[in-house]
């Protein structure tokens, strides 16, 4: 009798798990075209399944009820509804997915100084990923930016190999480089704060071409770059990337998470670049190459606070020895006049962060400053300089209706000296280096006018102590049609540029000729 009652009740289970068993069968499509491989999944039930080649699935379920069933694919926006088990389980499904530009999602911050997908900033914002320059891979970010249409790495000194960037045919002095937002990259820096940055390190680099002085301040009058380096949430516990060339160079990138306790978490990355060959391919007696040696250092600290409110800060260090010349040179011929060479010794540090105000409004203040020394001698000419830039920023966002108000206010300081007559009084034996002082505020305003719809104004005004106000506004419209599949933008504004002729040019100009200033230099506008 009690086997007999054991075989019913084995009886009745199964023939209740079969009644229980739903099929949920379906087409995953995206505009009248079949979608294969894509996932789908029941989260409550964690189940799920795959579509076949022709966008086909078929999904058990063994309950009943009401569940969210997600469809999602690489390259296709996610699509989730809500299932009724059994009623649904008669009827096949049909899934639509969008088909997504995988860019327009991105975030973005350099356009408009606050985080913004790129599809709804009013201001065009050009967008590459790490792994853009792993699959372009170069020795340093400088030769990586040749890659960018508009955007061109220009040598300007075959052999000591110092060079800027132009962004649509402006020179490089007119393109302002910044580093996690800080312009930390300038004036005597400009020709070498690009090398050095470990490439492991970069999340994305954001151009903006055009004016954008009224957010940046000095500069900024092509346009500029902002190299945003990894948080270390989402950098990998270790990177390394490794580069070499048939010619003998050798770049070594690595990268390193570390964690302290709950709140605390770091990023370190070290760059190493060698080069110490002398090559003569075109038997003109001079180096093909220009050898180097550097070395670069890079740390990220970031501390977890009360309501996410955001506290990074990070320091980088760079040195580089690195000449060209004569195929017999050797650094006891440096300054001489025997043998022609171009000896560059270069150190830098930096520092910069954000610190988010423990207060009810959003405030934020942004600091940064950084060290350059520079020892060069190109043949028997010797230049020496040192630089030193402080930069703090305060800003305020608050959204208001349609309305999205960001207001700031800026301090730049700006230290520099050398050898040459640039820096010197009307005396040529009296030193008097430069030192600018450059505050000023801005103000900028999105208006929302509808979602299809956006307007920006803005205005900044500087005082620098050397040439008196300085005046740069800004207007940006967007305009999109068909569900975002057509945007319009157009932009108008502002940029200026104060003049450091001598540390630009380095010691070509005063080297090679008599300068003589007829007038006194303003500011350039454009």
């Amino acid at each position: 009798m009690i086997k007999v009652c054991t075989l019913f009740t084995v009886f009745l289970l199964c023939t209740f798990q079969a009644f229980s068993q739903t099929q949920v069968r379906g087409t995953i499509q995206s505009q009248g075209d079949a979608v294969a491989f894509a996932n789908i999944f029941v989260k409550e039930l964690n189940i799920g399944t795959v579509a076949d080649g022709d966008g086909k699935f078929t999904l058990t379920i063994n309950a009943t009820g009401k569940y969210l069933l997600t469809t999602s694919r690489i390259g296709y926006q996610s699509n989730q509804i809500v299932l009724n088990l059994p009623a649904d389980a008669s009827n096949a499904l049909s899934i639509e997915l969008r088909e997504m530009d995988s860019g327009l999602d991105e975030v973005v911050v350099s356009g408009t100084m606050q985080e913004v997908s790129k599809l709804d900033s009013p201001v065009p914002v050009e967008v590459y990923s790490g792994n853009f320059f792993k699959a372009n891979p170069t020795p340093s970010i400088f030769e990586s930016l040749q890659n960018i249409n508009g955007v061109r790495p220009q040598i300007n000194c075959n052999v000591c190999n110092t060079g800027d960037i132009h962004i649509n045919g402006l020179e490089g002095p007119y393109t302002m480089i910044l580093i996690d937002g800080m312009p930390i990259v300038s004036g005597l820096s400009t020709v070498y704060g690009l090398t050095g940055i470990p490439q492991a390190l970069i999340e994305r680099i954001e151009v903006v071409k055009g004016p954008a002085s009224t957010l940046y301040g000095s500069e900024a009058v092509g346009g500029l770059i902002n190299i945003i380096t990894k948080t270390p949430e989402k950098a990998p516990l270790f990177s390394a990337d490794i580069f070499g060339t048939g010619w003998g160079e050798l770049n070594v990138d690595l990268g390193l998470k570390s964690k302290f306790g709950e709140k605390v978490q770091s990023l370190t990355g070290i760059s190493g670049f060698v080069y110490d060959t002398p090559i003569d391919n075109n038997g003109d007696g001079f180096t093909d190459l220009t050898l180097a040696k550097r070395i670069s250092i890079f740390q990220k600290i970031s501390v977890k606070r009360p309501q996410n409110r955001v506290f990074n800060v990070a320091a980088r260090y760079l040195h580089e020895n690195r000449w060209g010349g004569e195929m017999n040179w050797t650094p006891a011929d440096r300054g001489g006049e025997a043998v022609y060479g171009e000896s560059i010794y270069t150190s830098r540090w930096e520092t910069f962060g954000v610190w988010q105000l423990p207060t009810s409004e959003n405030l934020n203040f942004q600091f940064s400053a950084n060290g350059h020394s520079q020892n060069s001698v190109y043949g028997n000419t010797v230049y020496l300089a040192d630089q030193y830039i402080g930069f703090g920023q305060l800003t305020w966002n608050k959204t208001l209706g349609k309305n999205n108000l960001l207001l700031g206010a800026a301090y730049r300081y700006t230290h520099y000296d050398d050898n040459t007559p640039a820096t010197s009084g009307i005396n040529l034996d009296e030193n008097r280096p430069s030192d600018i002082h450059l505050p000023g505020v801005f103000l900028q305003n999105e208006f929302k006018i509808d979602p299809s719809q956006s307007l920006l104004l803005g205005g900044r005004l500087d005082y620098n102590s050397v040439h008196g106000t300085v005046f740069s506004p800004r207007a940006n419209y967007k305009k999109s049609w068909n569900d975002n599949q057509t945007i319009l933008r157009l932009s108008g504004g502002n940029g200026f540029r104060v003049a450091n002729v001598f540390t630009e040019d380095h010691a070509a100009l005063t080297g090679a000729r008599t300068v003589v200033f007829e007038e006194e230099l303003r500011p350039e506008t454009s």
